[in-house]
């Protein structure tokens, strides 16, 4: 017993959604602890990192010369190293304070990565980690992750589908007896549908509209598939020709059809995957339907397209924005097997 406080006293363990719009961190034994947007803003000239988060988030496209607010995270994979790093190390501290430990606790984290990076991206997120106070660092597929955190049976002799849509990437995969059998990633996600928009009202309109106003649209009246009333809102942005700020107002008939090309390339590659599908896998599909996860799943009308474009039943689950960070905290609880698979691994 006195062991096992001990263990729990002086380590701690860490899952981690680490996503180009907003990283999540799951502690084992207290659940989801924060939610950050994954942003952050820097000297321009001195380097110093200025704010994390959410008082980062604040500053874009408000900042002054000096002071540039920049996303760390991009396509869902580490863009900027050292910004990385500041950030994660930033997170982390505010996670271990939640202690008022004064020793410092040896941290095991499990963070979720798209399951098509390569080899150097999956360095770079172990090596961010570990450079930010990680004693040990494992590596889970965001699909699975997602699936695990959704409460499907992925261990299961059954096929699976889920589809987790993020800020920058759209994850499918088919999942079965604790694998992934079948999956494509797509670089395609919500920061596309932002910028679709954006390029929408600059060519109809000649204005350039900043990264939250496209974001505000497509939360407020942004939708892939026809909606029962449609709606409207004002919007406020920088004249191309005067170069004075000026307001519109837009329909979401408009910002559906700025959508229609990200959304497609989203749809098809969900119905790529399901031809790759095994015909058994694909039996169990039918019954059991796709799950969906990810902030950018909630786009309206999104699970009607898809399921009217597969002829399959489409639901979003419960809380799809912390699916990824449930499954990576599920995780911990085999973090022991996954310590004696790398030991092992590193034995041969």
């Amino acid at each position: 017993m006195a062991i096992e406080l001990l263990n729990k006293w002086f380590s701690m363990d860490i899952g981690i959604d680490l996503g180009t719009a907003t990283t999540l961190v799951y502690v084992r034994g207290e659940g989801i602890v924060l939610a950050e947007p994954s942003v952050v803003s820097v000297d321009r000239n001195t380097h110093e990192v200025i704010a994390v988060g959410a008082e980062a988030k604040r500053m874009l496209g408000r900042t002054p010369g000096n002071i540039v607010a920049v996303r760390p995270m991009k396509d869902g994979v580490i863009n900027d190293f050292d910004m990385a790093q500041e950030m994660l190390r930033a997170f982390i501290n505010k996670v271990k304070k939640r202690r008022r430990n004064i020793f410092h606790p040896r941290l095991r984290i499990v963070i979720g990565v798209p399951s098509g990076i390569t080899e150097v991206e999956k360095r770079a997120v172990q090596e961010a980690a570990n450079q930010a106070g990680a004693w040990k660092v494992y590596l889970i597929q965001e699909p699975m992750a997602a699936a695990i955190g959704a409460g499907m049976p992925v261990t299961e002799p059954t096929g699976n589908m889920i589809i987790d849509i993020g800020g920058g990437t759209t994850e499918v995969a088919i999942i079965s007896l604790g694998g992934i059998v079948v999956s494509k990633s797509v670089r395609v996600a919500g920061d596309e549908f932002d910028m679709a928009i954006a390029s929408h009202i600059k060519k109809k309109y000649n204005m350039i509209i900043g990264e939250r106003t496209s974001e505000e649209a497509k939360i407020k009246i942004g939708s892939a598939d026809r909606l029962p009333e449609e709606k409207s809102m004002i919007i406020k942005g920088r004249d191309l020709i005067s170069g004075l700020p000026r307001s519109i107002e837009i329909h979401s008939d408009e910002i559906r059809e700025a959508l229609q090309d990200p959304i497609m390339v989203i749809v098809n590659i969900v119905k790529s995957t399901l031809e790759m599908a095994p015909p058994e896998l694909a039996a169990d599909i039918v019954d059991a339907g796709i799950t969906m996860v990810g902030g950018s799943s909630q786009l309206r009308g999104l699970d009607s397209l898809i399921a009217s474009e597969t002829d399959l039943t489409v639901r979003v689950t419960d809380n799809p924005e912390t699916a990824v960070v449930l499954g990576t905290g599920k995780s911990l609880d085999t973090i022991e097997i996954l310590a004696r698979y790398e030991s092992a691994k590193h034995r041969f």
